[in-house]
C-alpha cells in the first residue's frame, strides 16, 4: 500500500546578531514543522522595504529556493510591506515568529474563552496584513463602470468583514468574562488563598500542579501545552486549603494582540494572593526567561504580589556556572524536581509561610473562644488547648489580623 503520510513543512529560520534560534526551532516542532536551514545575520543594516538589507534578502531568497524549503520564518518582526515584498521575491510563504505563536495558539485552543481570544488576536494581527494576501490582484466588485463610485475593492470589503467580526468576537469574548467574573465572586465567597502558577513556556507549571494535587492536567514536553487557566486544590499543613492555578506560559516577544486577548486569563496571576514563578533551572537562556515573565507581569500590572520563585528541574544537568549564578540572583528560591519531587517538603513549607506568616503561640482569655474563629477564617489554625487559665493556641496568621491578635502572642517561630 502506498504510504500517503503527508510530509511536514519545511521551513528557513532567519536570526538577528547575537540571538539563539532554539526557541523558534522549539515552536515549529510545537507545529509540526522541520528546520532544516538556519541562518544567523551577523547584523543588520534597517531598511524599508526588506527589515534587511535588499542584499542580505536577496541572498536568503536566493538559499531558501536552492535548498528548496517551503517557507521562510523570521525569528523577529517584520511589518505587512516588508513580507509582501519578501514573498514577491521569494514566491513562497514569508513570516515571523509572531505568526508561528498564533498558529500554535490556534492549534491549541480548546475552551470557548480561548477559541475568541485566539480568533481575536488573529484577527487583529491579519488586518494590517490583508494586502499581501491580493498583491496587485485586487479586483473590482460591486457598481457599475461608470456609475458614482465604482465601488468596493476586494480588500476593502474583506477589511470591512474583519473588522466587523472583531467587534462581534469582542462582544462575546465580554459575556464569557463576565461569567468567569462571576465564578470568581462565588469562589471568593469562601476565603481560600489562590496561588498563581506563572513562568516561561514549558518551565514545568502544569507538571507541578499535578504533582502537587495529584491531578492530570495535560502536560507535553513542547511549547505553549496549556492555554487554559486550570484551578486545583492543595491542601497545605493544619488540612489549610489553596487554589493552585495554572496559567499560560510566557515567551520572549509575546505578540500584544495575544497579551491584550488574554488578559482575562492572566488576571489570575493579578487576582493571586501569591505568585510561583517557575524557572527551567536546566535552561541555558533561564536569565533571559526570567526577564521576560517579569516583563509580562509588569505590563498587565501583576507586579505587586507577593512572589515565590521556585527552580525547577534539578534532577538534570546544570552547567556549574548556570548554577552558581542561579544561587546568586536567586538567593531564597526553592530548588524542586517535578519527576523526583524532590525539594517538595521546603516548597510546602515555604508557600504556607509566605501566605500566613511563622508558627506563633498565643494565649486566648477563655472568654474569647471568638478569636479562634478569627484564626480559622483568616490564617491557618495549627493547635488548640484549652486550659483551666486560658486557650493555648498555635497559628500562622498574617497582615491585618496580627495586629488584632498580637498582644495574646506568647510565642514566635
Amino acid at each position: 500500500m502506498t504510504d500517503i503520510t503527508e510530509s511536514p513543512t519545511v521551513a528557513m529560520i532567519v536570526g538577528a546578531p547575537g540571538t539563539s534560534l532554539a526557541e523558534l526551532k522549539g515552536l515549529l516542532d510545537t507545529l509540526g514543522m522541520e528546520v532544516t536551514e538556519c541562518i544567523e545575520l551577523p547584523r543588520i543594516t534597517t531598511t524599508a522595504k526588506f527589515g534587511i538589507g535588499t542584499g542580505k534578502a536577496t541572498e536568503i531568497v536566493t538559499k531558501a529556493k536552492e535548498t528548496g524549503v517551503d517557507c521562510i520564518i523570521f525569528d523577529f518582526d517584520i511589518n505587512p510591506t516588508q513580507q509582501r515584498n519578501f514573498e514577491k521575491i521569494a514566491e513562497m510563504p514569508v513570516f515571523d515568529k509572531q505568526e508561528v505563536i498564533l498558529r500554535i495558539f490556534a492549534q491549541r485552543a480548546q475552551t470557548k474563552e480561548a477559541i475568541l481570544q485566539v480568533e481575536l488576536a488573529k484577527l487583529q494581527y491579519s488586518l494590517p496584513r490583508l494586502a499581501h494576501t491580493y498583491g496587485d490582484m485586487a479586483k473590482q466588485r460591486g457598481g457599475n463602470f461608470g456609475a458614482k463610485g465604482s465601488g468596493e475593492t476586494q480588500l476593502e470589503l474583506d477589511r470591512r468583514a474583519v473588522i466587523s467580526k472583531t467587534a462581534k468576537i469582542k462582544k462575546d469574548l465580554e459575556k464569557v468574562v463576565k461569567e468567569r467574573e462571576t465564578q470568581r465572586k462565588k469562589r471568593e465567597q469562601t476565603p481560600i488563598p489562590v496561588a498563581a502558577l506563572v513562568g516561561y513556556t514549558n518551565a514545568g507549571k502544569s507538571s507541578l500542579l499535578n504533582a502537587l494535587t495529584a491531578s492530570n492536567v495535560f502536560v507535553e514536553d513542547k511549547l505553549f501545552a496549556t492555554l487554559d487557566p486550570t484551578t486545583r486544590r492543595f491542601t497545605l499543613q493544619g488540612k489549610t486549603e489553596l487554589l493552585l492555578t495554572d496559567t499560560v506560559g510566557f515567551i520572549s516577544n509575546l505578540p500584544h494582540s495575544l497579551i491584550d486577548a488574554f488578559k482575562s486569563t492572566l488576571e489570575e496571576a493579578r487576582r493571586a494572593n501569591l505568585q510561583l514563578l517557575i524557572l527551567d533551572g536546566s535552561d541555558p537562556e533561564v536569565f533571559a526567561q526570567y526577564k521576560t515573565v517579569v516583563k509580562v507581569l509588569d505590563e498587565i500590572e501583576a507586579n505587586k504580589n507577593e512572589r515565590l520563585i521556585i527552580i525547577n528541574k534539578c534532577d538534570k544537568w546544570i552547567a556549574p556556572e548556570i548554577e552558581s549564578r542561579l544561587k546568586q540572583e536567586f538567593i531564597d528560591a526553592v530548588w524542586i524536581s517535578t519527576k523526583t519531587k524532590e525539594g517538595f517538603d521546603e516548597l510546602s513549607e515555604l508557600i504556607t509561610k509566605k501566605l500566613f506568616g511563622n508558627t506563633q503561640t498565643f494565649s486566648f482569655p477563655l472568654d474569647r473562644a471568638d478569636l479562634i474563629q478569627k484564626v480559622r477564617s483568616r490564617g491557618m489554625l495549627i493547635s488548640e488547648d484549652w486550659l483551666d487559665s486560658c486557650i493555648l493556641v498555635t497559628a500562622r496568621i498574617k497582615g491585618a489580623i496580627e495586629k488584632v491578635l498580637n498582644q495574646y502572642i506568647i510565642e514566635k517561630k
